[in-house]
């Protein structure tokens, strides 16, 4: 036996951890050590003289472990380690530095006038008001009617109805709560930073207001914004795939029960109510986009970018080719980000060897703390890491192996010891 692959499982997650070894020629478990730690990992390794070839995951305990039992020995670190370690730094330096929403600029604009009736009235003030704005620009009363579905004599109520008599548009629970949670917001910011100005410590701010640390920092913060990052971030649910289709259908005047009998026959298998809700949440969206600014925006979730880290475009649901490109045009360090992991991707599987130190020269560059924390984990391991390009091996063998390990253990209901699980689990393997 020349060639194995090592990896850990748990006992006890969070608590005890074992060590499990496997032959990558036979594929075939070999032995099992009831520690991780680096003294009983470099002992058990020793009586094992032959080793050659170890393929292991990023951990400096079994890289310390491997150089003293085994110094001549070629150290090989897991390309799925690697490329899954470098995600989560992007994923992480994305949730810091972007909000919950990226704003970008429509990508799809067009509405038609029975469209624009449809978002802008969502109460009597608002119909009101809408009337008269299309007489004023010269649309008739009959005009007018087939656009918001009325009837001639209500319009002409409409248009009958003085400026000042028109009802005050009132805000909504929700816009009232939103207020409120500003409000209180701007109040603990205040706070935090009057007793900073005075000299006070994080610790001693700690004790006055009972905040954490992590919310202190973020108080004090030039950055720090007093509206919640998910206001407004519409979630997906039920009739997100419906949603161009029911605004279409309601512009045209169907009814609600109408639209569900349609949406049903495609799968939907929500209520009536919730189509109500969604289009009077779409209203509200609408009114404060245009409240902001008349220039027309929407709004990504961030989630969907943290999914493009591990899946191409084609595969995330919530966010189109045009919408990537309008979120990288205006946030360019996400192209980078992206760009990055591909290379890194492309890299690995290369065979290149060469390229991995230009590589990292290039990352370091970007200057993302996420990143440049994982790349001197990279330069210490640098040698195993180069062998994980050059040679096929790695540490699935061990994986798979572990959960073979855990089904032995789960059969027995956890209520094994270790020497009971390592013998059955051999025996095992032995009848292979």
């Amino acid at each position: 036996m020349y060639k194995v692959c090592v990896d850990d499982f748990a006992f006890k997650k969070r608590h005890s951890y074992g060590t499990i070894m496997v032959d990558i020629e036979t594929h075939r478990i070999i032995d099992l050590l009831d520690s991780r730690d680096k003294e009983p990992v470099t002992q058990w390794l020793k009586s094992f003289p032959n080793l050659k070839v170890v393929s292991r995951d990023g951990s400096h305990t079994y890289s310390s472990a491997i150089s003293e039992a085994h110094p001549n020995a070629i150290q090989i670190s897991d390309r799925f380690h690697l490329l899954k370690n470098l995600s989560e730094a992007v994923e992480k330096y994305m949730l810091r530095l972007f909000p919950a929403r990226l704003e970008i600029p429509a990508t799809e604009i067009n509405r038609s006038p029975e469209m624009q009736a449809l978002l802008d009235t969502r109460n009597r003030a608002q119909r009101i008001r809408f009337t008269k704005e299309k007489y004023r620009e010269g649309f008739s009363v009959s005009e007018i009617a087939l656009i918001m579905h009325a009837s001639i004599s209500t319009i002409g109520r409409y248009l009958a109805i003085k400026d000042e008599d028109i009802p005050k548009d009132t805000k909504s629970a929700r816009e009232r709560q939103h207020n409120e949670a500003i409000n209180k917001m701007d109040q603990k910011i205040a706070t935090v930073r009057k007793l900073h100005e005075q000299g006070c410590s994080i610790e001693e701010i700690i004790r006055v207001t009972g905040y954490i640390r992590n919310t202190i920092t973020r108080y004090l913060s030039k950055d720090c914004s007093n509206v919640n990052g998910h206001y407004d971030c519409r979630r997906p649910g039920k009739l997100q795939p419906y949603e161009k289709e029911i605004l279409e259908l309601r512009s045209k005047g169907m009814t609600y029960t109408k639209i569900t009998e349609i949406l049903r026959k495609k799968g939907y298998d929500g209520s009536v109510d919730a189509l109500r809700v969604f289009m009077q949440k779409e209203r509200e969206h609408q009114k404060r986009a245009e409240t902001e600014n008349r220039e027309h925006k929407e709004y990504i979730a961030r989630k969907w970018m943290v999914q493009l880290i591990y899946r191409d475009i084609e595969k995330v649901k919530g966010i189109t080719q045009k919408q990537y490109e309008a979120v990288i045009k205006k946030y360019p360090i996400l192209g980078n980000a992206y760009q990055m992991l591909h290379q890194f991707h492309a890299l690995v599987f290369s065979k290149k060897v060469d390229e991995l130190e230009s590589w990292i020269s290039e990352t370091e560059k970007m200057d993302i703390a996420e990143v440049k924390s994982y790349l001197t984990g990279l330069r210490k391991d640098l040698v195993a890491v180069k062998n994980s390009i050059i040679y096929p091996y790695n540490n699935g063998l061990a994986e798979g192996s572990v959960n073979k390990l855990k089904i032995v253990k789960r059969i027995m209901y956890g209520r094994n010891s270790f020497e009971l699980l390592k013998s059955k689990t051999l025996l095992l393997e032995s009848l292979h």
